[in-house]
């Protein structure tokens, strides 16, 4: 029996042991300090993963860590007590030598004293079950110094088992799965997942978009329920999708070992952890773990005003084509999105009050006006709105720059929608503007509902002026106006009504419906849609124009036609009007060339004789239809991208033109970006040369006019003339001047994300594409040479930037990545019609084209002083010139030559 209860008792004691003894996360000894070593160091590079091209920087420092007071009730309740000391920061490339920034500076001089007597200041952390249930800290410290505090802290945060689970820690609330073997536990934070906020946006489309990946790897190695060593590394990367040279990295990595233990003062005595807190330090405050905002200063940095002065020059009329123009846009943008209303007003009505703007060689108020919009800030929408007067008929350039730029807004809001539908409700000065206004609103609905807006108040309400003034609208120009804005829009409950005016309606109405169609995506394009477009196309229920059934067309063989459809379109022709079977015929010819989705359908249906023989394919006349690849880069600057271009123009049996189409398109794998069109149509033009209109096309009035759309917006028509009187007045005064489609400065590609780094640090990773663009169009019409040419030149340059950082607020490292280039791309139809057949000439001219890579590392004190180093690429793509319209004709081969590269560093 005695023996019986020693052994009962043992076995009590000993389970009263292992219970006392097991945590579910780390447990310090009641009576040892900890002395461990930790080091937190970033640096950044474009992805290539050379330390020696790196910037960066480590801060280090001795830690003691002490457990103060665990719980009566468990061993798992604990207050452990963290101090830095012994601070330093240093290179994370050591090869900077004599460069380094650091070099001959002290801690206190580089951190600055309070902020390192506050980063020495001991902070305490509430662990339950190994998680952190509180942070404590003292208040109104600096959050820059908090959070590299709380980066340490959150080291300690684990669990020994494994499993998924979520944690909140400096990083926000993350979900975590832990791995657990023996003496060592791996943690993966999924840092999509963490809740915190942070300012940031993206442009939504894939081709002009960014992508990024974070990953988050923690190894901790365990003895005795505590760290012996941890390893922690974060890493952030971006690419821009169609230009990969655009790309960088962030790796941020945390060290922390023990090195050895000492005795400690020992556990205080209580129950309640306030009271344990309370004794240690009454000024101890609870603060979140996750971490906090904070901003820079920056020391010298010039006012709005200042900065503007300062890169005025550049963005004048004249100097709009150079990139640089580009660039002083693009950094006047960044500057906007910090200023207040007042400062942006300010400047508006202080630029160029006594300048003319319709004749001004030096008038940047336009430019100003693109500046303002692009900065898409509550501020900067507020000034313009301010600043403009829509019911004023002298400001008309400046309304509509702003309407343009709301149209290519990177990441629209409601409150934009719900201005611009306010100002509609109102009175203009102008109705070209009214029109602008609802054009702009449908392009602006689309941008919203891409981005999962659809359901928001403002744009319902736009839905609904939409569709609403289209089943109302009774004067041809409403009716355009509001199919423009449904084009752009592109709702699919107003497929209905483009049905509807498609077949019934008459003359440009007609065709703009059809266009309209036409850019819906393939799920849209019922089977009812292409019922219509068959009858339409085959002219079962009344006559249409030509341009109308070759849309018509082209709606039926871009949407997975059916083998009767295709058999049916190519039975047709040799039926059709002469210029019309010739560019049926190229349109069937060019789906084969280029391999588009339908000539898989074109092949099978012409193994049939009487769809495919000579009569059919034989046909003459002076219609067209090409489609190209564009211009491409040597990998890997856009190894996965792709840029295409089509000119197809239709003339009139008369050999006038009917319609002059180009598109250029750039794809990123196979999503597709609608980067330019423009449409140059004529009609009625016959009886000046004495002919025979088509049929059904009879009693058109003599008109010609220019439609472009410009990165999938659709913008306002323009008109050379409208009825005959203006043809006449126009051809007497033998005007061939250029008419301008769209001039101005977009922000198109516009990505922002602010990190909080895992070790404290903020980390900043922008992409900013802006580009200065001049399109034009002209129409020159010649009885004496019985000659016709159009002209459609676009000239633009483009600057794309990526800007990476990280800050501690006492030390800045960032890498600045950008390309830039400027293009000119002109192409031009010529139509002699002094004799028959006709002769024609499509020519495509390209410019030279200088391509240029740009990169600069530094690394920058609070103090001023700071390292930067700097390398410049250059390549000349050459120009050419060549025909479009002769069968296999080749694209002249485009001469690649690239420059010497170049590079600097040194002191700033």
């Amino acid at each position: 029996m005695i023996l019986l209860a020693v052994l009962f008792l043992c076995f009590i004691s000993s389970y009263s042991a292992s219970v006392k003894g097991h945590t579910t996360g780390l447990s310090l000894n009641n009576d040892r300090l900890y002395k461990l070593t930790y080091s937190s160091e970033v640096f950044l590079d474009r992805g290539k993963g050379n330390l020696q091209d790196s910037v960066g920087y480590r801060i280090s420092s001795n830690v003691d860590v002490v457990l103060l007071w665990r719980s009566p009730d468990g061993d798992d309740n604990q207050l452990i007590q963290i101090t830095m000391k012994d601070v330093n920061v240093e290179n994370v490339n050591q090869q900077r030598g004599e460069k380094s920034i650091f070099k001959g500076k002290k801690s206190s001089q580089i951190i600055r004293k309070e902020n390192l007597e506050a980063m020495q200041r001991p902070v305490l952390l509430h662990l339950v079950h190994g998680k952190i249930k509180e942070f404590y800290s003292y208040q109104n410290e600096p959050a820059a110094i908090e959070n590299l505090k709380r980066g340490l802290a959150s080291l300690f945060q684990m669990q020994l088992s494994s499993g998924t689970t979520n944690e909140a820690d400096i990083s926000g609330d993350c979900k975590v799965t832990y791995q657990a073997h023996q003496d060592k536990v791996t943690k993966i934070k999924a840092l999509d997942s963490c809740k915190i906020e942070r300012a940031g946006f993206t442009t939504p489309h894939q081709v002009l978009g960014v992508t990024s990946k974070a990953t988050s790897v923690t190894t901790y190695k365990i003895e005795d329920s505590f760290v012996v060593a941890v390893l922690s590394e974060e890493i952030h990367a971006l690419r821009l999708n169609f230009l990969q040279s655009i790309a960088g990295k962030i790796v941020s990595r945390q060290k922390l070992e023990l090195k050895t233990t000492e005795a400690s003062p020992g556990l205080k005595p209580g129950k309640q952890v306030a009271a344990i807190i309370k004794a240690v330090d009454s000024k101890y405050t609870a603060i979140p773990i996750v971490g906090q905002v904070f901003q820079s200063k920056c020391k010298g940095c010039p006012s709005l005003s200042e900065h503007w002065q300062s890169i005025r020059k550049h963005l004048q009329p004249d100097n709009l084509s150079k990139a640089e123009a580009v660039r002083s846009f693009l950094a006047f943008i960044k500057h906007l999105r910090m200023a207040k209303k007042e400062e942006i007003l300010q400047i508006l009505k202080a630029e160029n009050k006594e300048t003319d703007i319709y004749d001004c060689v030096f008038c940047c108020r336009p430019q100003l006006v693109d500046a303002v919009t692009s900065a898409q800030t509550p501020d900067s929408l507020d000034a313009i709105l301010d600043f403009l007067d829509f019911k004023s008929a002298e400001s008309v350039i400046l309304q509509e720059r702003f309407l343009y730029a709301c149209a290519f807004a990177s990441h629209p809001d409601e409150e934009l929608l719900r201005a611009l539908i306010s100002k509609f409700k109102g009175s203009f000065g102008s109705n070209d503007i009214r029109e602008s206004v609802m054009i702009i609103i449908g392009a602006l609905v689309r941008k919203l509902c891409q981005n999962e807006g659809c359901k928001l108040k403002g744009v319902v309400e736009a839905k609904k002026l939409i569709l609403a003034g289209l089943e109302k609208a009774g004067k041809k120009e409403d009716i355009m106006m509001y199919l423009l804005a449904l084009k752009n829009a592109r709702l699919p409950e107003g497929i209905p009504l483009l049905l509807k005016y498609t077949e019934t309606g008459e003359g440009p109405i007609s065709h703009l419906a059809a266009t309209a169609l036409q850019r819906y995506d393939v799920p849209f394009i019922t089977d009812e849609v292409k019922k219509t477009m068959n009858r339409i196309y085959h002219q079962n229920r009344k006559i249409h124009e030509k341009t109308v059934r070759t849309t018509a067309a082209a709606i039926i063989l871009k949407n997975n036609p059916s083998y009767m459809e295709v058999k049916n379109i190519l039975l047709s022709i040799g039926e059709l009007p002469k210029e019309m079977n010739k560019y049926m015929l190229s349109i069937v010819q060019d789906i084969l060339r280029f391999e588009m989705p339908a000539s898989k359908m074109v092949r099978q249906v012409l193994k049939e004789m009487v769809a495919h023989n000579y009569d059919r394919f034989s046909k003459s006349g002076s219609s067209s239809a090409y489609t190209g690849y564009g211009l491409s880069l040597p990998a890997p600057w856009t190894s996965h991208s792709a840029s295409t271009y089509s000119l197809d123009i239709l003339y009139s049996g008369s050999g006038i033109l009917r319609r002059s189409n180009l598109n250029i398109f750039q794809y990123i794998e196979k999503m597709p970006l609608h980067g330019i069109q423009v449409v140059i149509e004529a009609q009625g033009l016959e009886a000046l040369i004495a002919a025979t209109p088509d049929e059904g096309e009879e009693n058109l009035d003599s008109y010609a006019g220019l439609s472009a759309l410009l990165f999938d917006v659709q913008l306002r028509p323009v008109t050379f003339f409208n009825g005959y009187s203006d043809l006449m007045s126009k051809m007497l005064s033998a005007s061939s001047d250029p008419m301008s489609v769209v001039k101005g400065l977009l922000l198109l590609i516009d990505h922002s994300q602010e990190l909080q780094l895992q070790s404290g640090l903020k980390a900043n990773m922008d992409v900013q594409g802006g580009l200065a663009i001049d399109i034009t169009g002209a129409m020159e019409f010649s009885l004496w040479y019985r000659e016709s040419k159009t002209r459609v030149k676009n000239r633009v340059s483009v600057l794309i930037t990526g800007d990476i950082t990280v800050d501690s607020s006492f030390v800045k490292a960032g890498l600045e990545i950008g390309a830039e280039t400027e293009a000119g791309l002109e192409f031009i139809s010529t139509v002699q019609f002094s004799q028959y057949p006709f002769l024609v000439c499509l020519q495509m001219d390209k410019e030279d084209v200088p391509y240029r890579q740009f990169e600069t590392k530094y690394e920058r004190l609070s103090t001023g002083r700071g390292y930067v180093s700097r390398k410049r690429k250059e390549s000349l793509i050459g120009g050419c010139e060549f025909p479009l319209h002769q069968e296999n004709s080749d694209m002249c081969k485009v001469v690649f030559a690239p420059q010497p590269e170049s590079s600097s560093s040194g002191w700033f």
